[in-house]
């Protein structure tokens, strides 16, 4: 099993929802976050006043998926996030030792 967390810009979560769920993944943890890679932020003017914002919002996407599915959620995922721009985002894939479903104790893939 494998764990992909990707972080994307607030307005592509829809979209990315839909295309993974368009491919049979619904079992979606989404987070709003706040944070910045490279581009380390901007400056904006409010009031006269020159702020630097560096801490940028962002949409944290967790997903646990079968070992033979990960490549191609990692495609759909990248595929709907992409703008072609800076800030697009990231996508880290784990390895998933264990998955437990409480209601029942289902186990391993079952329990997705």
């Amino acid at each position: 099993m494998k764990k992909i967390e990707a972080i994307i810009q607030p307005f592509k979560m829809d979209e990315v929802k839909d295309a993974l769920m368009g491919i049979g993944i619904e079992g979606i943890t989404i987070s709003e976050v706040r944070g910045h890679g490279r581009q380390k932020g901007h400056k904006e003017v409010y009031r006269g006043q020159e702020y630097n914002v560096d801490l940028l919002p962002k949409v944290k996407m967790e997903m646990v998926v079968t070992a033979e599915r990960s490549d191609e959620v990692v495609k759909v995922l990248t595929g709907a996030a992409r703008t072609g721009k800076i800030g697009d985002g990231k996508i880290f894939v784990y390895e998933v030792a264990e998955a437990i479903r409480i209601r029942n104790g289902d186990r391993g893939d079952l329990a997705l």
